[in-house]
């Protein structure tokens, strides 16, 4: 059985690791590179680094910090932010990256999934989508960081996505994004159960109990969360051990 994952997520602006809640209220979370060596150190089984504030200018410096980051850990990482071209993806695997996220690039033009699938295979490719329950109950995409709604409905968009090359999905509820009330458990057990990739759940995890019910009644395949490391309010050994005493597979 394939070992659950752990991964610590590291939202960078201007450089720095930055957290908020519902996608707003940004405040500093400390140096990234310090972060992922910590983390790595600790258990962590990935990470996943999303610039927020890509521009074509901080394309280079976020390539820098890639470098930087591979040089200090072991473990395996993805980088997103801004990617739209399979050259930017170049730019970012060549640095250390072993994976890209790509979220609104990928749903304004789908072939580009194909095309860096095509390049640097499927297992690079982590497609996010940010997605926000309405009223009327149904999941829709939001873009943009979360800025800009579609009405595409978000398990339409992600099986469109496999069938185009995405490797894996990082799946993140707006709802529940920085509440620590807990994972969206329904929407994450649809796609786990019915998409033949690894689904990252991501979005409201607060208590080592959130993380042991996203796998045992969601099926998630890993978990990812921001705040809760960053300050330390759950520490990945005690999380790890935790979950192990669950009968969950987790990687000691």
């Amino acid at each position: 059985m394939l070992a659950k994952r752990i991964i610590p997520c590291l939202d960078i602006k201007d450089g720095r690791t930055v957290k908020g809640t519902n996608f707003v209220n940004l405040r500093d979370a400390g140096d990234p590179v310090e972060l992922a060596a910590n983390y790595a150190k600790q258990g962590a089984d990935e990470l996943v680094f999303l610039d927020i504030t890509a521009t074509v200018e901080r394309r280079k410096t976020l390539a820098e910090l890639v470098k930087r980051v591979a040089h200090t850990i072991n473990i395996p990482f993805t980088v997103g932010g801004g990617i739209k071209t399979v050259e930017d993806v170049s730019v970012l695997l060549n640095n250390g990256a072993d994976k890209i996220s790509i979220n609104t690039a990928a749903f304004q033009n789908p072939q580009v999934i194909t095309d860096i699938a095509n390049t640097a295979g499927s297992q690079c490719v982590v497609l996010a989508i940010d997605t926000r329950q309405e009223e009327d109950g149904e999941w829709y995409v939001y873009l943009h960081g979360g800025r800009t709604k579609t009405n595409a409905k978000c398990f339409d968009w992600a099986k469109k996505a496999v069938d185009l090359g995405a490797g894996e999905i990082l799946l993140t509820s707006m709802n529940h994004d920085g509440t620590k009330a807990g994972f969206a458990l329904d929407i994450t057990q649809q796609f786990s159960d019915a998409l033949p990739i690894p689904i990252i759940a991501s979005g409201g995890g607060g208590t080592m109990q959130h993380f042991a019910d996203v796998f045992l009644k969601a099926h998630a395949d890993a978990a990812l969360a921001a705040s809760v490391f960053h300050f330390k309010e759950i520490e990945i050994p005690a999380l790890k051990t935790f979950l192990a005493k669950q009968n969950i597979a987790v990687r000691l």
